[in-house]
């Protein structure tokens, strides 16, 4: 697999786990790092996921066999990177303890991904990111007034406050190791990473100037000039004309100026009225109708797109912001992008195992080795 980026020559050992660990290893795959995925043998029938496990190699083994450790310990030998997603003390009872590792590479960088942290009252307990990101304070400030929270898929636990962060802080950990020449592990918890995305947040809460409440603030749907609005077609658009240049020529385009003050446009007071007066308006028209009177107006006005249009779009089609593969699936491309060391296409997703005996070979085994091994069951 040839390798572009900013990353080419870092190596990855990822031990198979769900959502922000392959999330984490998709962006260093991305960016050119070699990452090999390191499969269950439960996972060699299941289906890839052809976005999030995009780009790497797979070897599937069992960590369980003393045997398939071994192999795996020889390949964590040889990287600068591994990722586990364990509750805490799993990767101990495996026999892959930070410190052990260490002694064997000891530039390796240990990446964790939990929920609640390697330690605390909580770090022992399941949970999803909505567990998570009702810890931090982020799910309690989503929704509409008088109405529960609304959870904002699984992005904000999962993959901002999850996965980015992971892959963020072990870049650091290795660009430390490389000066140092002494690895680390690196503690990423979601509860911890959701609530640092809710930084400008709890600032503009401690100034006073946001509230607890659900939907009466600036950028949670609470005025009327941040939002999205229905058309006649029943599809959406999205408006976020702050700044009062923008709310003027939103207002404008909208055909709304007799009904709308200019000068109240911050005043929660008028926002009801307002709200409804852009609702009227939108209605007269189809969603697309209105992105075609907007076009080339700085009124912060746009389409919401749904997942099978976005490629299609002027600006993202221009960019190619959005490529489809070549069994349909529709890949967000990596992001962001390098004027040097381009990222150039993933590679499509692996089937499980499909490397195991290619990186068995560069390991050192023999063919006797690997068919031995592979009919032991010790790697698929």
């Amino acid at each position: 697999m040839s390798r572009n980026g900013p990353l080419t020559g870092v190596r990855v050992v990822e031990l198979g786990g769900i959502g922000p660990v392959p999330f984490a290893a998709m962006v260093l795959a991305d960016l050119g790092a070699e990452v090999i995925r390191v499969h269950r043998p439960a996972d060699r029938d299941a289906r890839p996921n052809p976005v999030l496990d995009r780009g790497r190699r797979s070897l599937v083994a069992d960590l369980k066999n003393p045997r398939g450790a071994a192999v795996v310990l020889a390949l964590i030998d040889t990287a600068d990177v591994v990722l586990e997603g364990f509750r805490p003390g799993v990767a101990e009872r495996l026999g892959f303890d930070p410190g052990t590792l260490a002694e064997r590479n000891p530039r390796l960088v240990f990446g964790r991904m939990t929920g609640f942290g390697q330690d605390g009252p909580l770090a022992m307990r399941a949970g999803h990111d909505i567990n998570y990101i009702a810890l931090s304070g982020v799910l309690g400030a989503i929704g509409r007034p008088g109405q529960p929270p609304t959870p904002p898929l699984n992005l904000v636990g999962d993959f901002g406050g999850g996965g980015m962060l992971l892959a963020l802080g072990v870049l650091a950990a290795v660009l430390n190791a490389r000066t140092s020449g002494r690895g680390q592990v690196v503690d990423a918890a979601m509860v911890e990473g959701s609530g640092l995305l809710m930084s400008m947040i709890y600032g503009r809460y401690a100034h006073g100037t946001w509230t607890v409440g659900r939907g009466e603030n600036l950028l949670d749907g609470g005025a009327p000039f941040y939002d999205t609005y229905e058309c006649a077609d029943g599809r959406h658009v999205a408006v976020g004309a702050i700044e009062s240049a923008f709310f003027a020529r939103l207002v404008d385009v909208l055909g709304v100026a007799g009904s709308i003050d200019l000068a109240a446009q911050r005043d929660p007071g008028t926002w009801p009225a307002m709200r409804e007066t852009f609702a009227k308006a939108f209605m007269n028209a189809s969603r697309d109708e209105w992105a075609e009177r907007f076009a080339g107006v700085d009124a912060c006005v746009t389409p919401v797109l749904t997942m099978d249009e976005v490629a299609a779009h002027p600006h993202n089609a221009d960019r190619e912001s959005f490529y489809t593969d070549a069994e349909g699936a529709i890949h967000p491309a990596p992001a962001p992008r390098f004027a040097g060391t381009p990222c150039g296409r993933p590679a499509p997703a692996p089937v499980p195992g499909q490397d195991t005996r290619a990186i068995l070979a560069e390991l050192g085994h023999t063919s006797e080795d690997i068919e031995n091994l592979l009919s032991e069951g010790v790697v698929r």
